[in-house]
């Protein structure tokens, strides 16, 4: 069984993203079909729901279990929704291909855990059901990679990933931090893999879930996944960032959708051009750098001189975010690349440091 991910049109309106949505766990019967019911005319929706919930305290809400699969199965027969759940272990797995499941995702408490995914990998070896795979909670692009691999390698040909943020120590205003840079070298390394953006996670609250949203279709994104409560206020899980069934609504006609062909404009590749001469500049202005690095390096061997001097690193680094401001840069932004900088003229000068030692 296969779900193309193509765009999904509401009626009177323009293209819209695939979109899977539903509430963020299934509460109960009742509440799980007046979810459904909203999204009854959306023809390339998925419907979500959570049924085990692995949550950071014991004490919060777990989930219903297998018992919410009598549920899903109804809200297919009764609205012809495909449908969709979390599985973290291998019974979660057969209970879910038992029950008729249409699709699985794969939270990022458990894509972060090898022994898990290889655990699940198996039960699904050979299945051609589309699987999610969020990426892990740190930010680790290998890890992710590594979940994708570990199903691939079990002939599981229908598999795609889902970016939901990172968990950082400042996440600033959001739940999670986007660091968008990870999925978009994820789509570098593996180019044919559907990825989409669940902004609900990243958001951490409702009034930011429509920016984000729209952030992920600037980045070409290939759809979204998205929570929506009947009634939010009363969600036992992640009330604060579950839509309303009319915000959903809003949300999807409100999109607006970006192109890779609309990108081809010449103005905008003219645009491009010179940011690929800057930064072909850009390289070789470091090269000269770290050669004036490795001349200073001769200088302090001969004086006998350390590798650091904090003084002179410290005034550095003041200097360059003073004129980074004054050129409308953030100076945590330039200050993170020059400690990078740093960092690799100070392992030069210490390797010929210890050269004829």
């Amino acid at each position: 069984m296969d779900i193309e991910l193509k765009p999904l049109n509401l009626p009177g309106s323009d293209d819209r993203p695939f979109v899977i949505a539903g509430p963020c766990s299934a509460e109960s019967r009742e509440m799980l079909m007046s979810a459904a019911g909203n999204l009854v005319g959306y023809p390339n929706v998925l419907f979500r729901a959570g049924l085990w919930k692995p949550r950071t305290r014991p004490s919060a809400f777990e989930g219903v279990g297998k018992e919410g699969l009598a549920w899903l199965s109804e809200v297919r027969k009764t609205y012809g929704l495909k449908v969709c759940t979390e599985v973290a272990s291998a019974e979660h797995v057969e209970l879910c291909l038992k029950s008729g499941v249409d699709a699985l995702w794969i939270g990022a408490r458990t894509s972060g855990n090898p022994f898990s995914m290889q655990e699940i990998a198996e039960a699904l070896s050979g299945t051609d059901i589309p699987i999610f795979i969020k990426n892990p909670l740190n930010p680790d692009l290998k890890l992710w990679i590594g979940a994708i691999e570990r199903l691939q390698k079990s002939n599981c040909l229908n598999v795609h990933a889902i970016h939901r943020g990172f968990s950082l120590a400042d996440n600033g205003v959001y739940r999670q931090s986007p660091l968008w840079q990870i999925p978009i070298e994820l789509r570098r390394l593996m180019p044919e893999l559907k990825i989409l953006c669940d902004p609900s996670h990243i958001a951490g609250k409702r009034e930011f879930v429509f920016g984000l949203a729209q952030t992920a279709m600037n980045l070409c994104f290939d759809g979204l996944m998205v929570e929506m409560h009947p009634c939010p206020e009363k969600a036992k899980t992640d009330a604060e960032q579950q839509l309303t069934p009319e915000q959903l609504h809003d949300l999807i006609a409100g999109l607006k959708i970006t192109r890779e062909e609309d990108q081809r404009q010449t103005d905008l590749e003219l645009l491009r051009e010179k940011i690929d001469k800057i930064d072909t500049e850009i390289i070789g202005l470091l090269g000269e750098r770290m050669q004036i690095s490795r001349q200073v390096s001769r200088i302090k061997k001969e004086k006998n001189m350390s590798v650091l001097q904090i003084n002179r690193w410290d005034k550095l680094l003041k200097e360059r975010m003073q004129q980074a401001e004054k050129r409308g840069l953030r100076g945590g932004f330039v200050k993170e690349i020059f400690e990078q900088i740093h960092e690799e003229s100070v392992s030069i000068q210490d390797e010929m440091l210890k050269e004829d030692k």
